[in-house]
């Protein structure tokens, strides 16, 4: 991919996310009209693999409305959340702002964090669910990850499992309850394009930037990514729970997530790493 190709892809992206903002801002899937509760996207194992966070300093990646990040502030961390749209960064302030939280929120394509945030380290970075699929090349995203890092500090990813993605993250138009691999697993051969007209979650259509460009990676690339740019692989999880009923059958778990009742699959994965 050239240069100007990507980015003219990430300007898209970046539209696309600036007008979805005020739809998941209204949604009832991000619930922000009621009482605020971020720490319910966060599968347990998390805070396991996470460990102590109060007087850390913590870096939200790719954050959007900055919830996840809110959460972690509440952990005792000294959060800062990232993202490159505008208009989620700005939503973001605001609901942190409510929260009563001092949160610090930085516009900036992750690409180019470092001098965004001008040379700061961090004892933890944290990033996931729907975030890799908007990086064209995870060797950069790893590199940028490493400098972001103190010594000995942890990147904590938690995505979307590539089977997810291969499934569908969402259903499609006229879609039933079976289990139908719709997409890659593994890298392409370049950008897919989506009509991002409606997300994911409920509301109105995103009026005006529907363009959108997702890059699917597998497993191996991310963990080969991360080995290239000196990381340490300390833990890798599965996990066959989402915090949503993606499928009619899914069952509710004392966790408060959906799983399938069968098959066991992966849907979602953690992996820690240290610098």
């Amino acid at each position: 991919m050239t240069t100007d190709e990507h980015a003219r892809f990430m300007r898209a992206n970046r539209a696309n996310w600036d007008a979805r903002t005020p739809v998941h801002l209204a949604s009832r899937f991000c619930g922000l009209d009621q009482d605020l509760d971020p720490a319910r996207w966060f599968a347990s194992f998390e805070w396991d693999d996470l460990g102590e966070l109060a007087g850390r300093d913590v870096l939200h990646l790719q954050c959007h409305l900055g919830t996840e990040t809110i959460a972690l502030a509440r952990r005792g961390a000294r959060a800062v959340g990232l993202d490159f749209s505008g208009a989620s960064v700005a939503a973001a302030r605001d609901i942190a702002a409510k929260a009563g939280l001092d949160v610090d929120y930085v516009e900036s394509d992750v690409h180019d964090a470092v001098q965004a945030l001008d040379g700061r380290q961090f004892d933890v970075v944290y990033t996931g669910k729907g975030a890799l699929c908007y990086l064209p090349d995870l060797d950069r995203w790893a590199a940028v990850v490493a400098q972001l890092l103190r010594p000995g500090g942890r990147l904590y990813l938690v995505e979307f499992h590539p089977l997810l993605n291969s499934l569908g993250p969402k259903p499609a138009e006229g879609e039933g309850s079976e289990l139908l691999l719709r997409h890659d697993y593994l890298a392409g051969d370049g950008a897919v394009h989506r009509d991002a007209t409606h997300t994911y979650t409920d509301g109105p259509a995103v009026e005006g930037a529907t363009d959108s460009y997702e890059w699917m990676h597998g497993i191996s690339e991310v963990v080969n990514a991360l080995i290239g740019a000196g990381m340490v692989i300390r833990g890798l999880r599965e996990s066959d729970e989402l915090p949503w009923p993606r499928w009619p059958q899914m069952v509710r778990t004392p966790s408060g997530w959906w799983r399938l009742p069968e098959p066991r699959i992966p849907l979602l994965y953690g992996l820690l790493a240290t610098r």
